[in-house]
């Protein structure tokens, strides 16, 4: 303001001067510019003066502001301090409540959550002992009747195969006695009970008794000389003997001309082929017996003959569903079905332990849902006791901001007169 003052004088003084010096002459121009600057000196020192003054003044009135708002800015301080001790107090106080509470409470949800999971563990482990029991009972039951019969079946196979090892015996002692088989076999219907008991000696020393049947008589009152009761899908099979051997001792006759062993030898496969159309429209009824049937010739040398060099008449068996054994495939073809039958029964025994394989996999299941449930819960909890965490350290991390705070930087007193927030976090 001062020096606004004096430089608005020097301007008039000048402003005075040049038009002083317009009007006079020169000396009384000189000697008024002397006076003049005598003028101006003395202005400028006052003023000097002045403003060292008012310098003063202001010195020292800011002094006096300095130590007012310093006194102003401790007592506030002392207030903010023990305000914050006071809050400190009471929160650490609320706080302590609080964690005894929900350690309380977690203690107590561990201990229940404790007690029915081993409840539950011992329940699932008595059911599981219980279910092993029974299907090791069963288990055991079945492999013992299982070992008992497969036993019986060999004992009675070897006391078989000792029968016949006697027999043959015996007929390798007679054979020295006794007609030839061609005389023996001379006749049909003996050659007819020939295959008859061989047949069912095969039959009898391999299948089990209930799974065949002799002189069985279909519904259409045909008698087979044998019939399998074979599973499903097979069903029921009919095995009939037949001995073609007239025509064929004549094949190999040494006397007769050649064009009667022709002779004999088309009449061989014509009573191949009268067998098996008889066994084809007898014994393979629809819905009742197999789609096919079999026909035994007890010989193993007519066999091999019709097998060797016949082959047409084993093209036209198979047309019509009938199968061509000797006494060897025969024996193969039973061993397969036992096999099958045996393998029946073992499936049968099967689906029973899958049976209860199954229940227990049930029970499984249901402890692994109750596992799990139970792990969500202790997740849950232990979910809670982070989050309990998260929070002390929040509000700890909250009052060591607070004990840091300085009161002496206005920044932290001029916040647009707010509190400091303890949820910004």
């Amino acid at each position: 303001m001062l020096e606004i003052l004096l430089t608005v004088a020097v301007l008039v003084l000048v402003i005075v001067l040049l038009i002083m010096q317009r009007k006079l002459p020169a000396h009384t121009a000189q000697v008024l510019e002397q006076q003049h600057r005598a003028m101006l000196v003395d202005l400028h020192d006052g003023l000097n003066k002045q403003g060292d003054r008012l310098i003063a003044a202001q010195t020292d009135q800011s002094e006096r502001l300095r130590l007012a708002v310093a006194e102003e800015l401790r007592v506030t301080r002392d207030a903010l301090h023990v305000l914050r001790n006071e809050m400190l107090t009471k929160t650490l106080e609320k706080l302590a409540e609080q964690g005894r509470a929900d350690q309380e409470l977690i203690q107590n949800s561990f201990r229940n959550a404790t007690q029915h999971l081993a409840g539950s563990v011992e329940a699932l482990a008595k059911s599981v002992d219980g279910r092993l029991e029974q299907i090791s009972g069963k288990v055991s039951e079945r492999l013992d009747e299982g070992f008992k019969k497969t036993n019986e079946t060999f004992v009675s196979v070897m006391s078989r195969l000792a029968t016949i090892d006697e027999a043959q015996k015996k007929i390798d002692g007679l054979t020295t006695n006794m007609v030839s088989l061609q005389e023996l076999l001379g006749d049909k219907r003996s050659r007819g009970a020939f295959g008859e008991v061989q047949l069912e000696g095969l039959v009898r020393n391999i299948m089990p008794p209930q799974s065949y049947a002799m002189q069985y008589t279909l519904p259409n009152n045909s008698r087979a000389d044998c019939v399998l009761m074979l599973p499903e899908p097979t069903g029921m099979v009919a095995v009939d003997a037949k001995f073609p051997l007239e025509n064929y001792h004549r094949m190999f006759d040494a006397a007769l001309a050649e064009s009667d062993k022709a002779l004999a030898r088309r009449q061989f496969k014509a009573d191949i082929k009268k067998h098996v159309d008889d066994i084809s429209s007898k014994y393979i009824i629809p819905g009742v017996t197999s789609d096919g049937a079999v026909m035994f010739v007890p010989a193993e040398a007519v066999f091999a003959e019709i097998h060797a060099h016949h082959p047409d008449v084993i093209d036209y068996a198979m047309q019509r569903r009938v199968w061509v054994v000797s006494p060897t495939t025969l024996m193969a073809v039973l061993n397969t079905a036992r096999a099958v039958m045996k393998d029946v029964e073992t499936r049968k025994q099967v689906h029973i332990i899958q049976d209860e394989l199954g229940k227990l996999g049930k029970d499984f299941n249901r402890f692994e849902e109750r596992m799990s449930d139970l792990a969500k819960h202790i997740g849950q909890a232990n979910k809670d006791v982070e989050q309990i965490h998260i929070s002390s350290r929040k509000i700890t991390d909250r009052f060591a901001k607070i004990e840091r705070v300085d009161l002496e930087h206005p920044a932290v007193l001029t916040d647009a007169g707010n509190e400091p927030n303890l949820s910004d976090e």
